[in-house]
């Protein structure tokens, strides 16, 4: 949207920071910079945006740790017996 500058009398044609910041962004899976929401291909790193191609998620650190409190129970349980 054109906006009038004060002083000059001339129309400036660059979008404003607040119509720039009401346009939907996520980090790219692959680069995590700042992609439109609806981007098909990441324009910084040229990778697909699909969940299909998404790498693995990371599995939360309690379920490791959980895992390895369980292991740890069941060993002392047979040593005891």
């Amino acid at each position: 949207m054109p906006r009038h500058t004060a002083g000059e009398g001339e129309w400036e044609d660059e979008l404003s920071s607040e119509e720039l910041d009401d346009e939907p962004t996520v980090p790219c899976l692959y680069c995590r910079r700042e992609i439109h929401e609806e981007s098909q291909r990441c324009p910084y790193c040229e990778q697909y945006i699909s969940r299909e191609d998404a790498p693995p998620s990371r599995l939360p650190w309690w379920l490791f740790a959980g895992v390895i409190l369980c292991l740890l129970v069941f060993c002392l349980w047979i040593i005891r017996v």
